[in-house]
């Protein structure tokens, strides 16, 4: 796909001017279009030798008077454009600048005439009061003011929370503008930037912030005169109704909440913008893109490429129907909200570059450069010139594929079979929508049946994500041979994606073997994204795959389908994957796995993969695929028979661990697992005691191996595991041996005395009756 250019900046009044400006790239600036679209408003910040000002391009080159503002840098800044509806002209607007101090002027277009200066108003009330961020929620102004104390002397660091975030309502009627009474939101706060949505109103704290305030955000709902409390580190906090002044104050928001807050980390917020769905889009300095619903629960989206971004580096981000589109360095990133799957990278020979809202299309992407305004769209692919007939045949083959393997019938179906039977309709509708959407010119749903329709608008993405994969494959063949590698890169993530999402037969784990063989990195990187791999901030490794995808990750072929031509299963290619580019994960990846599969199939069931083979086994099974064998192996080993937490892979471990002489960690697993279960705790015990009698190698670990004592076991049992665990002397002992390495009853004593000393299983038992105050009971009457 790519950019089609609607406007070269001609059309807009005093357009070569406009294009200087974009030309120059005097970060940072600001542009916001009008709601109509027909008016651009450029914003440029102080940066010597300019002032800072703000001038607004009209298009189709509309006669009348400009708009243009500048200001000196010590006098107060323009702090916020805003575009308010004017309901005294039905689709009409007003623009209300709002400068520092509180002065706002509201401004609107007249054509013919120009801008005209509606009326000055003051916003703030208090004279010293200066505006840090404002934004507009319908008629409704909110801001963030800083109100300086008093004492001319005081310390600003001593007074943090000198902040404090209020609304008040514009109305514009025939009469003029008038502003409504003020009312406060929330006061004694730190400085906050707030970010309106079409039903809350984000706070995140400015970068400058206090520590200990800014480990959290807070969504204002006006409607309900609520506060909530979320932290992106660990979700919903606490919300509060304000039902006072009284309880607007910041510190005693906080009450209450003040230790679990503290615990937090940090914020990372490199970019924050809001979606047209009314969540929080953050960016953190790492790339990674999230966002903050207005319940307060946050979600992961993508991962940006290129590592940590400077703090200077922009990041463009505007969403458009469910894609979200970010510019970073020049490469435009087309990513669906809901999935989190890349879309469309394009790289883009534009420096600078900004978003404007686009009319009439929902679907599609406007952005201004310095060459002109172009648009991106996702319902009409540009590129249809791949062939009708090849296309249509392929979806009738993989029908031809699909049904036969689910008939019962023991004739074959044929292409020509299908298409003239009518008893299947779904390969019919694929071909149609194929057909019409990929060649025609016109807009794909006209000329399409109603159902068909639906169809397409469900098919959307797909469609769009074909043409991507095609016009990449296209790319693979022309490019030339310096570019050829970073192009099969991008072509193997996309296909293990693709693969991930279709049915997991034997033709596909075939096509992914040797995808995995061919091209590692690249696999490796494709599958991170499907299953999306990161550690959280606790250093966990956490993955936030679908059910679907998870299942066709653990599903394990028959052997009759793999056959004898090697072929590996999926989680085996992945933990393969994991050995080469990132071991120490490869046990989190198998302990969630097992998570996974603990809540999806009963423990013994057949139809789950544990049913035949459990996962850690097939795990260690390509751990010994390996050609060389190294101590990181030995240690890995371990890791994976632990992570399983079963009674078998346990022992196995403890046994492993003897032979290597690692006592310490012998005792370390011994505690851990010892807890898991009686049956274990016994069998853990008596490996351990039977070490005790041969060596002195645990002398030193006594201490913490005798509270492991199964309670079951009496003094006899242990007498009975050390007689048969005593090493066989070739000569006759000698009393009073100087060898330090024999056993003695002074190394048992503060066992047996334990066992001694604990009450027995019998004494239990009868120990209501010991405790009658009748003992024995009395004799009962004889019968005569």
């Amino acid at each position: 796909m790519k950019l089609r250019q609607v406007s070269d900046l001609s059309d807009f009044s005093r357009g070569h001017w406009l294009r200087e400006l974009l030309c120059r790239g005097e970060e940072p600036s600001h542009v916001q279009s009008s709601p109509d679209g027909q008016h651009l408003l450029f914003l440029q910040k102080s940066r010597s030798p300019t002032v800072p000002r703000v001038v607004a391009f009209q298009r189709h080159s509309i006669a009348g008077a400009d708009l243009e503002r500048s200001w000196q840098p010590l006098q107060p800044a323009l702090v916020g454009l805003l575009f308010l509806q004017n309901p005294v002209v039905l689709g009409s607007w007003v623009l209300a600048m709002v400068w520092e101090h509180g002065r706002t002027e509201v401004w609107h277009f007249v054509v013919a005439v120009g801008w005209q200066l509606l009326q000055t108003l003051e916003l703030c009330q208090g004279a010293r009061a200066r505006i840090v961020s404002v934004c507009s929620q319908g008629a409704n102004l909110v801001w963030c003011e800083e109100r300086p104390p008093l004492g001319a002397h005081s310390d600003m660091s001593k007074c943090a929370f000198r902040f404090c975030v209020c609304t008040r309502a514009l109305e514009v009627g025939e009469q003029g503008v008038r502003l409504g009474t003020v009312r406060i939101v929330l006061h004694n706060s730190p400085e906050y930037q707030v970010l309106a949505s079409p039903q809350h109103i984000f706070l995140v704290p400015a970068a400058a912030g206090f520590a200990a305030t800014s480990k959290f955000l807070l969504i204002w709902h006006p409607e309900e005169a609520k506060l909530t409390i979320t932290a992106p580190s660990a979700g919903f906090v606490r919300s509060k109704v304000l039902r006072s002044s009284g309880e607007s104050d910041f510190r005693k928001l906080l009450l209450g909440s003040v230790g679990l807050l503290s615990g937090f980390a940090p914020l990372d917020i490199h970019t924050s913008a809001v979606s047209n769905s009314g969540g929080l889009l953050l960016v953190s300095t790492k790339g990674s893109v999230s966002i903050v619903e207005p319940d307060g629960t946050q979600r992961h989206i993508f991962d940006l490429e290129g590592g940590p971004l400077a703090q200077g580096s922009p990041v463009r981000l505007k969403t458009f129907s469910s894609i979200l589109a970010c510019v970073l360095a020049g490469v435009l990133y087309l990513v669906d909200q809901n999935s989190g799957r890349l879309i469309e990278k394009e790289v883009l020979s534009m420096k600078e570059v900004h978003f404007l809202e686009s009319q009439g299309e929902e679907d599609s992407i406007e952005l201004l450069t310095q060459t002109g305004i172009y648009n991106f769209s996702f319902s009409k692919p540009e590129d249809s010139s791949r062939p009708e007939p090849c296309l249509v045949e392929m979806v009738y083959e993989e029908a031809c594929r699909y049904y036969q393997r689910r008939s019962l019938s023991s004739s074959k179906l044929t292409v020509e079979k299908l298409k003239k039977g009518g008893t299947f309709q779904a390969p019919v509708a694929l071909a149609a929508i194929l057909q019409h959407s990929l060649h025609q010119k016109q807009k794909p749903a006209r000329g399409l049946q109603d159902t068909y329709t639906k169809l397409l608008s469900t098919m959307s993405l797909e469609l769009q994500s074909y043409m991507s994969l095609e016009l990449l494959k296209t790319c693979v063949v022309c490019a030339p041979e310096s570019e050829v590698e970073s192009y099969c890169k991008e072509l193997v993530e996309q296909e293990v994606s693709r693969i991930l999402q279709s049915d997991m037969d034997k033709d596909n784990l075939a096509y992914l073997n040797s995808v995995f063989a061919s091209f590692p990195k690249a696999a490796w990187k494709a599958t991170r994204s499907c299953l999306q791999l990161q550690q959280n901030g606790d250093g966990l490794l956490v993955a936030r795959a679908t059910p679907e995808v998870w299942k066709k990750v653990l599903g394990r072929p028959q052997l009759e389908e793999v056959g004898q031509n090697g072929m590996v299963p999926l989680f085996e290619l992945i933990c393969t994957l994991f050995l080469r580019f990132k071991p120490k994960w490869l046990p989190s990846f198998v302990e969630l796995t097992q998570q996974y599969v603990s809540n999806s199939w009963a423990y013994s069931s057949k139809e789950g993969p544990e049913g035949q083979v459990p996962l850690y086994k097939r795990a260690l099974g390509v751990l010994a695929r390996k050609n060389k064998h190294s101590e990181a192996d030995d240690e890995m080993e371990l890791e994976l028979l632990l992570c399983s937490k079963r009674p078998k892979a346990v022992l196995q471990a403890l046994h492993l661990l003897i032979r290597l002489k690692r006592w310490q960690r012998v005792v370390e697993v011994a505690e851990k697992f010892s807890k898991l279960s009686p049956l274990l705790n016994k069998e853990i015990f008596t490996t351990l005691l039977a070490e005790f009698a041969q060596h002195r190698e645990l002398d030193p670990y006594l201490d913490r191996l005798w509270p492991l004592c199964p309670a079951e076991l009496t003094a006899s049992d242990i007498l009975t595991v050390i007689l048969q665990h005593l090493p066989h002397s070739q000569e006759d002992p000698v009393p009073f041996c100087s060898e330090g390495n024999q056993l003695t009853v002074g190394l048992l004593k503060p066992l047996l005395q334990r066992i001694v000393q604990r009450p027995s299983v019998q004494d239990e038992m009868y120990s209501d009756a010991l405790q009658s105050p009748t003992f024995p009971p009395p004799t009962p009457p004889r019968e005569h």
